[in-house]
């Protein structure tokens, strides 16, 4: 069951990377679900209004709210460095998320 609860981070983490290249500014505070992992507090760096927008009805996902700034670092975990963008995640397991950043060639950052 954890590796199906890893892989789906992968996998939520992929499509997170995948979408930002298009974008330019700001940032996209949402609630990560799907049927195997989540729910994780988690802002996306960058994202367009638009695209935030489109992350918040991805999969189980929710409440999603674009901000021009950037993302918040107050109970921070971790963030999974994407090279095109940044997935800083406020809940989950420490492990687990990293194990999926890895899966995507991401860099694990762990908040300290």
């Amino acid at each position: 069951m954890k590796i199906i609860r890893i892989l789906s981070v992968a996998a939520i983490v992929a499509l997170a990377g995948s979408m930002s290249a298009a974008y330019a500014e700001g940032s996209c505070n949402y609630v990560q679900e799907n049927m195997f992992a989540g729910p994780f507090n988690v802002c996306q760096e960058p994202v367009e209004a638009e695209a935030c927008a489109e992350l918040g009805e991805t999969d189980d996902n929710a409440d999603a709210v674009h901000s021009d700034g950037a993302c918040a670092s107050d109970d921070l975990i971790g963030t999974c460095d994407l090279g095109d963008s940044q997935l800083h995640y406020f809940s989950g397991d420490a492990g687990g998320l990293e194990i999926g950043c890895g899966f995507q060639g991401g860099d694990w950052i762990s908040a300290e």
